[in-house]
């Protein structure tokens, strides 16, 4: 079983290099790879050939210029007829498993209870024999590799320490690698989130930015020069950072960050209120119908939010921000708050702050980045590891 620390970056590897120019450029010819690559035609030539005997590319000759003669007219594309990758995002309550073509696309999708049971690795077992089983639904298609996003801290060999999920020294890698039968990535969640927007928009490699993520839990994570930084010591925490004054919020008067927003923290203040809900979707519903308690909770939300990625900003000094999880996304109404709370507490008036391009679908991306890492950092190497 083999068990991979993922390296969350843009690869300057050859062969990632022309893999990439598929993805993104696809079909291209051999010519144009080595312009947009910075490779010579040479190089460019023998990843080509490298990559069309994994498999991973595919010519088109349907597409030659007519007349054309010889293969290095034939343009290629990545190949998403014969591959997949397998996701797991673990979630608190949740935990969502996706497969993804070597596109980083969804092509399908469940979500199942996470498993509280008696152990780490009952659960994962549990977490691990349905997702062999929904892989298996893919007939026809082989499915190459497997990454794990979830919260805590992951040290190599994709062991995690998971204080909310009460895992210390969870052999997470091993035990779904035994499960699935297949070679294993684990990362930090926010950390895999923050991958996945290089993915999604690879430009972001010439500046710096600014992950953050809100939901039932909340964690940042930080990218400079195409590469996610990972700290030894795990992602930074920032549950226990101090909301400031709220009215609303936190009817327990924690006082800290994680309690007072998370999806549970706004269920219970709206509880507190009078209001009766069962999870977060019936705060968002009362407020997008009218509920005067419910649209001010949600906006003292976002008000908190933004005053915290306003100083943390300030700490990292980024190019820009970007935004995820679905305390963001899921009420877009809250995102002219969380700005102007931004721009009023940084000492940068301007920070460029947007909205992940994953929105909703936040933890499948992430599952999916950690899930490509070893493909889209060395191809042919992974490709080797799954033979």
């Amino acid at each position: 079983m083999h068990v991979a620390t993922p390296r969350l970056e843009l690869s300057t590897k050859p062969a990632a290099l022309v893999l990439r120019a598929a993805r993104l450029s696809g079909p291209l010819f051999r010519d144009d790879a080595a312009e947009r690559t910075g490779l010579s035609i040479s190089t460019v030539n023998r990843q080509v050939s490298a990559l069309l005997k994994a498999g991973l590319i595919r010519e088109r000759a349907d597409l030659a210029p007519s007349g054309a003669i010889g293969r290095p007219r034939l343009p290629f594309e990545v190949n998403i007829s014969e591959f997949l990758t397998l996701g797991i995002h673990i979630g608190y309550k949740v935990t969502a498993i996706t497969t993804h073509d070597l596109l980083h696309r969804v092509v399908g999708a469940i979500q199942i209870p996470t498993p509280h049971a008696d152990s780490p690795e009952d659960a994962l077992t549990a977490i691990g024999v349905s997702a062999r089983r929904f892989a298996e639904r893919w007939t026809g298609r082989r499915v190459l590799w497997v990454g794990v996003a979830l919260g805590g801290r992951v040290a190599d060999g994709g062991v995690v320490d998971h204080p909310r999920l009460g895992w210390e020294g969870a052999q997470v890698g091993r035990t779904i690698a035994e499960a699935v039968g297949l070679p294993v990535s684990v990362a930090s969640h926010v950390e895999a989130m923050a991958a996945a927007e290089l993915v999604l928009n690879p430009d972001d490699q010439q500046s710096s930015f600014l992950y953050f993520y809100a939901r039932e839990m909340l964690g940042i994570a930080f990218s400079v020069g195409g590469t996610v930084h990972t700290p030894t010591a795990g992602p930074p925490v920032i549950g226990h950072f101090p909301t400031g004054s709220t009215t609303l919020l936190d009817p327990n008067r924690t006082g800290r960050l994680e309690p007072a927003v998370s999806d549970t923290g706004v269920v219970e203040a709206a509880r507190a209120l009078g209001l009766s809900v069962t999870d977060v979707e019936d705060v968002h519903a009362l407020a997008r119908t009218g509920d005067v308690t419910a649209r001010r909770l949600l906006e003292e939300r976002a008000e908190v939010l933004g005053r915290t990625v306003g100083l943390i900003a300030d700490i990292f000094n980024p190019d820009h921000i970007i935004l995820g999880g679905q305390a963001f996304t899921d009420y877009a109404a809250g995102l002219p708050t969380v700005a102007r709370a931004v721009r009023e507490t940084s000492i940068v008036s301007k920070r460029d702050v947007r909205v992940s391009h994953s929105g909703a679908t936040v933890q499948q991306q992430a599952a999916g980045a950690v899930s490509l890492d070893a493909i889209y950092s060395d191809p042919l190497q992974a490709i080797t590891l799954t033979a």
